[in-house]
């Protein structure tokens, strides 16, 4: 029975993981719309020129990705760092006192529920197995062999900002000048919407309450950049 019960324990981390990763990707995006929708139509309230507004949505379009994958490398490097300590020194205590770790072992499934026999016996096994993986599981949270990846964190999380940036880019671009900042606003609230239900989705949170926060943050992101760019406009004509 323990045989069969433990190799769903990667399967469920992994499936986990995608998640994360998912819900990661959905919220760069989201960072994506509401900054570069707010350079935009900042810089759209005080000129009608497009060159100005392709210039600033550029701009932050590319920083806002770079910033994005140089903040995810530099933290998931750390935790990736974290991990491989960790494992080091667990991998050094299995060789220093295998009984004892052993012991320790037993005694954390013996927490989780079982009984003592049943504990042994499920360390005993799982030592025989691997004994790093059993206990870097149980005992760290960590599987040996899906360490975080910076590089793959970096890339996603730019290309994730980079995706959501385009939408108000394109907005405050593609219709005749009266139009762009309504056009802007409407396709910006629209894709809040979806990315709010969508990060709530994946999270298991309420749809509803996730939708209200993006949408009202995104209004008043907008609203903010409008007003300063409409009286920065007027200031310098």
């Amino acid at each position: 029975m323990t045989n069969t019960s433990h190799p769903a324990e990667p399967h469920v981390g992994s499936v986990s993981s995608k998640l994360n990763w998912l819900r990661a990707g959905v919220l760069g995006a989201n960072d994506g719309i509401v900054s570069t929708a707010g350079i935009v139509v900042g810089v759209a309230a005080a000129t009608v020129l497009r060159a100005p507004i392709l210039t600033a949505g550029s701009a932050g379009l590319v920083a806002g990705a770079v910033s994005m994958a140089l903040g995810e490398y530099v933290s998931v490097s750390t935790q990736r760092d974290t991990e491989k300590a960790l494992l080091i020194k667990e991998r050094q205590e299995l060789r220093d006192d295998p009984v004892a770790e052993l012991d320790e072992l037993a005694a954390l499934y013996e927490a989780k529920g079982l009984s003592s026999a049943t504990a042994r016996t499920v360390a005993e096994e799982l030592t025989d197995h691997n004994p790093l993986l059993a206990h870097a599981e149980v005992e760290l949270g960590i599987n040996p062999d899906e360490l975080t990846n910076p590089l793959h964190a970096a890339s996603s999380s730019a290309l994730s900002f980079a995706v959501g940036a385009m939408l108000p880019l394109i907005a405050i671009l593609a219709p005749p000048t009266a139009w762009r900042i309504p056009v802007t606003v409407v396709a910006v609230l629209a894709a809040l919407v979806i990315t709010g239900a969508v990060s709530a989705g994946l999270g298991g949170a309420p749809k509803g309450r996730a939708v209200a926060r993006n949408v009202i943050g995104g209004g008043l992101a907008l609203a903010i950049t409008y007003v300063i760019g409409h009286l920065v406009g007027a200031a310098i004509t």
